[in-house]
Formats: C-alpha cells, structure tokens, sequence
C-alpha cells in the first residue's frame, strides 16, 4: 500500500444511521484514505423498543427519532458536506409501520432514508472494519438494538452475512430483562449456524459492546482509554461478560463513564457476547470503533484510495497542516527509510509502514510553544482517532514523535509505554525520533536541501553525508549534535563526509 506524494484530496461526508436504540449524526472528514469524524451527535432514541412486543415502532422513538432528525437536517444544511448517507437498519427494516416512518423522514426533513437488508447491514459493518484494520479476518458481529449481524471476513473482503434476531428490542415483552430467556435465545439461534461461522476471531461492533470494552479496560488496569483496536483472549470475555450479566443495574450505573440508557442493554450484550465465544469457538475478542457507518463511506472510495495505508494516509493529513509539510513527509521517509531498515526489525513487516508514518507526523506540533511541544505531540499521537494500527504501534508512534522533538528519555506517560512497549523497541522509537529531528533540523524542513544529504547505518557506524558545495551548510555544529544523539541512541560512531561523487560511466565511440 502505498500514499500519493500531494496531499490526499479532502472532502466533507455526513453519515445518518437511524438504528434500533440510537439516532445519530457523525461528521466525517476524509483525506484521501484517511477518514475523521469531527462531530458526533446521537439520541438514544429507543425507535425499536416496542418492536419484540407490538412489531411497530415506539411512538415515543419516533418523536425522538424525527426531533433528532430535524436538527441533523439543520446541521448539515449549515455545514454543506459534499457527501450525505442516510441508512437505516433493523427496526425501520423490520417493523411493520417501518415504511410509514420512512416517509414521514422524507417529508419532514428531506432525507431519503435507505432502509438496509440485514445482509446489506451484516456487510457494511464488516467493510467499516475494513477501513480501521486493514487485513483483518474472522468474524464480524454488530449487535444493534434489534438484531445481531454476522458475517465472515477475509483479508479480501466479507463474505455473506446473516441476521439474527438478538437484539434486546426483538425479544418479547420483559424477556431481555430475563437473563435465562436471553441465553435460551442465544444459544437456539447461534446453535443453528455454529458450525458455518466458527471463527477464532471476533470483531466486536456496536454500541454496547463498545461499552463493554470500557468496563474491562476498567476492572483490568488497562492504561490506554481507546476501545478501537482493543483485544480480549477467550478466558477475559468469559469472565468479564458472566461478571456483568450478573451484576444489578443499580451495580452497573455506580460505575463511571457509561452512559445509564447503555446499561439498560449491557447484561444482555454480555450474554450474546458470551454464548459466541463458547459456541463459535471464538479465542479472540477484537474491539472496533469502525462499523456500519465507515463501511459506508469505504465503499463510496474509489479503488485507488481504498488501496491506500490508512495509517500512513492518516499522518500525511494530520502531518500536512502548513505547505512546507506537503512533501517533507515522503522526503523524510525517503531519507532515513534506507539506514533504518537495516536494523534488525521490531514489528516484522510493519517496520516500514510505521517509519512511512512517522515521518509524516514530524511536523505535527510545529506551531506549539517550544517548551511544551513534545509532551502535547505524545500525547495527541497516542490518542489520535488513527485507524490502521494496533496499541503497541500507536504507543511505538507517540514515542517516536516525542522523540522528534526533545532528546530527553523521560516520557510524559511512563506507566502506559512500559506496558505497551519492550525496552527494545522504546529505544527504537527514540532512535526513529532522532532521526527524523535531524533531518528536519539539519535541512531547515525543506525537503530540497535534505535531498542533498544522505544517512546510512552501517554496523558500528552512523555516516552522515552531503553534497560536497553543501557540508559547511549542512554538516555543521548543531547537525553533529543532532547525528551524535542518533549514534548514541544506535550505539554506534558517529562520521560525517562529503558525499563521494558518483563515477560517470564511460562509452567508447566506433570508429
């Protein structure tokens, strides 16, 4: 995969997803691969709650609904993006006055909902996470407030999904207070497709499951608050989801941080969660923050950009905030990409992509004060909304773009890194860090003049060399503090050299 060289294209997107439990609005910004929500609005409408009692919509959701809707209409008539979905999914789908609703949204906002097969639905979850991770296979399962959608996925794509009644508004009156009654009702429907979707894998999606992560992360000590990419073997969900499906409501909402209408639904979500992992043998829970919403608008890219890295894509946007920015990314790269790799790798086949990242990052943090930059650049790093990369590589990332800024050892969040990251590849970062400020530093970031320069690790040696014409502009007393911090850090001799002229190849001339 690779990036353009330009700064990727930007463009505006709204996504509407009027679902079973909530009505939501999220604004998006989108560079190139690289997709940004900058506004995030939802009620929890409860539009299905009535549904596994009546079969029709609540009639307290659909004011709520069309309330909510009402305002999203003025927000994005306001902020004009040049993409607008609006999707609807299991309770519109399902319900019998669901076409009634669906026309009543378009006469009264303007907004055409396109109301979503289960299997349409299964499949924009999966490609939304897709568009967080890369490469990801398994099993994806969205647990709405309707329906349960799985579907199987391959680093090609996903495959064909289904639809499962398990959400806890499709279930009779009272039954998804019932914890019995919510495991029979697992166990039957998952039991009936076990052994085509078995899967060592789960990719966690939707709200309540979402919250669910950030109960573990909780009782667990986990020191990083970022529920996207988060992993949970096989024995933690069966402990977790057997601890909360027994808890007390009361018991759940005196823990911080969750929304109470969320806790209304989290024993329920527990038991799904629970009976996949025993039933599809699943040993791996994978938390998504991407989904339907994602899938969307991944689909809507065109193949060029879906083809793009969206990690890298990502730090190139957030790299790219002045022009001087717009190349000096790739230069970098370019510059200290052929010495680095020939070190002894740290990620296996990510090394790359996370130096291709890392420089373009190198200039976030160019307008903050001086005395602070490092700091607040780490700590933006690590709790950037990048998708693409799992915890060790996000801390791996924040690291080496503190490093890029100060050569002091000392972290601003110590207790996070050392449970992320091996003294190894700490020091790495640090290493990648120095590199980068040198060669921001030794060329003024301009990526002209660090094209005149060439950096190369050799065992036992860090040879920095430029232009002939150009050593006592480039190679002078602050660039060998700078190569001296690297070679320190690389445990190895510093030298700096004129570049030695290539020797031009002759041709003989016939007679």
């Amino acid at each position: 995969m690779s990036v353009p060289e330009n700064r990727p294209s930007h463009s505006d997107a709204a996504v509407i997803d009027v679902g079973s439990n909530s009505v939501r609005l999220v604004l998006y910004r989108i560079d190139g691969r690289a997709i940004w929500s900058v506004f995030n609005e939802k009620i929890l409408a409860g539009l299905g709650r009535d549904l596994g009692r009546t079969g029709r919509l609540s009639p307290e959701g659909v004011n709520a609904a069309l309330l909510a809707l009402a305002r999203f209409r003025a927000l994005i008539d306001s902020s004009r993006p040049r993409i607008v979905y609006a999707a609807a999914t299991a309770a519109v789908r399902e319900a019998a006055d669901g076409e009634a609703f669906r026309r009543r949204v378009e006469l009264e906002t303007g907004f055409q909902l396109q109301v979503l097969s289960g299997e349409d639905e299964a499949r924009y979850a999966a490609l939304g996470v897709m568009a967080g991770a890369p490469g990801s296979k398994g099993l994806v399962g969205d647990l709405g407030g309707a329906s349960l959608e799985l579907v199987p996925l391959r680093p090609d794509g996903p495959g064909r999904g289904i639809t499962l009644p398990l959400g806890p508004f499709a279930m009779a009156d009272g039954a998804a207070a019932n914890h019995a009654a919510v495991r029979a009702a697992a166990n039957r429907h998952i039991g009936s497709i076990e052994r085509t979707f078995r899967s060592d894998t789960l990719h966690a999606v939707g709200g309540a499951w979402r919250n669910l992560t950030m109960l573990h992360m909780r009782i667990s000590g986990y020191p990083l608050s970022i529920v996207h990419q988060y992993e949970m073997r096989r024995q933690e969900v069966l402990v977790a989801s057997r601890l909360i499906s027994q808890q007390s409501k009361n018991s759940l909402e005196r823990i911080p941080g969750i929304s109470r209408r969320r806790m209304e639904t989290l024993p329920h979500a527990a038991i799904i969660l629970e009976t996949l992992v025993e039933r599809l043998n699943i040993q791996k829970v994978v938390t998504s923050a991407h989904g339907l919403r994602e899938g969307l608008l991944w689909q809507a890219m065109g193949a060029d950009i879906r083809n793009q890295d969206p990690l890298v894509a990502g730090c190139a946007a957030i790299g790219s905030r002045k022009p001087v920015a717009e190349s000096l990314g790739q230069a970098l790269e370019e510059w200290a990409g052929p010495g680095m790799a020939k070190l002894t790798p740290l990620f296996g086949n990510r090394d790359r992509t996370l130096l291709a990242a890392s420089a373009r990052l190198a200039e976030l943090g160019a307008q903050l004060h001086p005395d602070h930059r490092a700091d607040l650049v780490f700590n933006q790093v690590l709790r950037a909304p990048l998708a693409g990369l799992d915890h060790a590589e996000r801390a791996f990332l924040a690291c080496v773009a503190f490093a890029r800024h100060t050569a002091t050892g000392t972290l601003p969040d110590p207790v996070v890194v050392s449970r992320l990251l091996s003294d190894e590849r700490r020091q790495r970062a640090r290493a990648l860090g120095a590199a980068l400020r040198l060669g921001c530093d030794l060329s003024g970031r301009s990526p002209e003049l660090l094209r005149r320069t060439r950096l190369d690790i050799k065992p036992g040696v860090v040879l920095l060399q430029a232009e002939p014409a150009w050593v006592p502009i480039l190679l002078g007393e602050q660039t060998a503090k700078r190569a001296q911090t690297l070679a320190t850090l690389l445990e190895r001799e510093l030298k700096l050299r004129p570049l030695t002229p290539k020797p031009r190849r002759s041709f003989a001339v016939a007679e």
